[in-house]
């Protein structure tokens, strides 16, 4: 399963470490892990400035999202149904 994270990115399920509210970063370890992410490039911003909502972290990456976290939560929970 996959997980559409804003805009045309969409990520495996799996992958998903953590989904983390943007006010996280007020938190003085969560601004240094961010900041190390930004100096090693691993930070993709699919968000426009201003209205970022979440990160999304995974092994290989973090995402900054418009989405916010219970809407993405409600996405990683949702259940497909193929019904015939």
């Amino acid at each position: 399963m996959f997980l559409h994270l804003g805009g045309d990115v969409i990520i495996p399920k799996k992958d998903v470490i953590a989904i983390l509210n943007v006010r996280a970063e007020n938190s003085p370890i969560t601004r240094e892990f961010l900041e190390i992410a930004r100096g090693e490039k691993t930070v993709r911003i699919i968000a426009e400035k201003g209205k970022e909502k979440s990160f999304i972290l995974t092994r290989e990456q973090i995402f900054v999202s418009p989405i916010s976290c219970s809407t993405l939560k409600k996405r990683a929970e949702m259940i497909i149904s193929t019904e015939d």
